[in-house]
């Protein structure tokens, strides 16, 4: 190695949600752990950002510290339809269901907290193997190295997977920005209930969530085909209904990901793991990322702390196993995937209207996941 080589024992690809999750998981182990992303912090991520009970639970989140210089929206409710059809609202009376966060602030301060050295503002361009790990960028050598870089990892790429190429993603385009006074008097999505619109083919769905001042509108669908058209639609329709302002920008931005069914990239090989959005694993119904993210890094965690000096493929094979224990086979198959298309959008116009069953299966079930304790990980 050469004299300025910089050695740690794990180097995390990636300073989102999964990253510093998994670089505070290991905090109080004996391990040495970088970060390297290629961003600065805070930067901007667009997302609408709701964070439930569960994953406060699991990452010992104080939420009063965190509210007195971040903004943090209690959720009572949803408010849920097909697009331009009868909608249907639920509400809790007690606590909050969920809480929306906006991603600049939360993940710069879970970075923050992660207690991992930062390595800033570096691209990932190379990963050379060594006798006893990895030498990234010519410049850092790890024993393991974590890729936690998104859709678009490039740990992912380095393992030989094309990324893109016979993946099912989902294509989404969203906006959120502060409100001006005028602004919010024209929105009447309420701060509290954020407002869910599945598409007629049950392709996808958009949504208008409030972050305080803020407003987060979004649409994802799983066939991008004309997905700007999808939008703009979806963008004037809300206009029509008086739901945000008639200025709300025009100007969308992209990003994928891929839901944990339709997923078949590499975990894992000798010294490297992949997690979060960077191992497909988005719920399938949702979309949502951030609890499998930091679960996934809670679990590879407990791996990487029993694993010893021993980072190889059979070593680290126990954390595809966790990961299917608490996610399920990626195959798995249920009724509507046997039905024929127009049958499954007949039966959604009937359910989506019955407000036993949003509030049953759509907000409990397949948003905010109330039927899974919250992950317990062993030290």
């Amino acid at each position: 190695m050469s004299a300025s080589t910089q050695n740690v024992d794990v180097l995390i690809v990636g300073g989102g949600p999964a990253g510093s999750t998994l670089a505070w998981a290991l905090r109080d182990s004996d391990l040495s752990i970088a970060i390297l992303d290629k961003a600065t912090f805070p930067r901007d991520k667009v997302c609408a950002g709701w964070v439930t009970p569960a994953v406060m639970q699991e990452l010992q989140f104080d939420k009063d510290a965190y509210a007195k210089q971040h903004t943090i929206q209690p959720i009572y409710g949803f408010r849920v339809s097909q697009i331009g059809k009868r909608e249907v609202q639920t509400r809790f009376s007690d606590e909050p269901a969920s809480y929306s966060i906006r991603r600049c602030e939360f993940d710069h301060y879970l970075l923050q907290r992660s207690g991992a050295q930062l390595i800033l503002g570096e691209k990932f361009k190379s990963m050379q193997k060594t006798a006893d790990g990895w030498l990234v960028n010519g410049t850092i050598h790890a024993r393991l190295v974590v890729g936690a870089g998104g859709h678009f990892c490039p740990v992912v790429r380095q393992m030989g997977s094309k990324l893109g190429n016979s993946e099912t993603i989902v294509a989404a385009q969203e906006i959120e920005f502060e409100m001006r006074p005028d602004q919010l008097a024209q929105c009447s999505v309420q701060a509290d209930i954020p407002e869910l619109f599945f598409c007629e083919d049950l392709t996808g769905y958009g949504w208008v969530v409030r972050k305080g001042n803020f407003l987060n509108i979004g649409l994802g669908r799983e066939d991008n085909h004309k997905l700007s058209e999808h939008v703009a639609q979806f963008r004037d329709l809300l206009i029509q209904q008086g739901k945000i302002p008639p200025d709300t920008p025009e100007k969308f931005h992209g990003h994928a990901y891929l839901l944990y069914p339709h997923a078949s990239r590499p975990l894992l090989q000798d010294g490297v793991l992949i997690i979060g959005d960077a191992a497909g694993l988005a719920y399938p119904q949702s979309g949502e990322g951030i609890r499998p993210a930091v679960e996934s890094a809670l679990l590879a965690a407990q791996v990487i702390k029993h694993s010893g000096d021993d980072f190889s493929q059979v070593q680290l094979q126990k954390y595809q196993q966790m990961l299917v224990e608490r996610l399920g086979e990626r195959d798995a198959r249920d009724i509507s995937d046997y039905l024929p298309g127009w049958v499954t959008q007949s039966l959604a116009g009937i359910l989506l209207g019955s407000k036993w069953f949003v509030q049953n299966f759509v907000v409990d079930k397949w948003f905010l996941h109330n039927d899974q304790e919250p992950l317990q990980v062993k030290s």
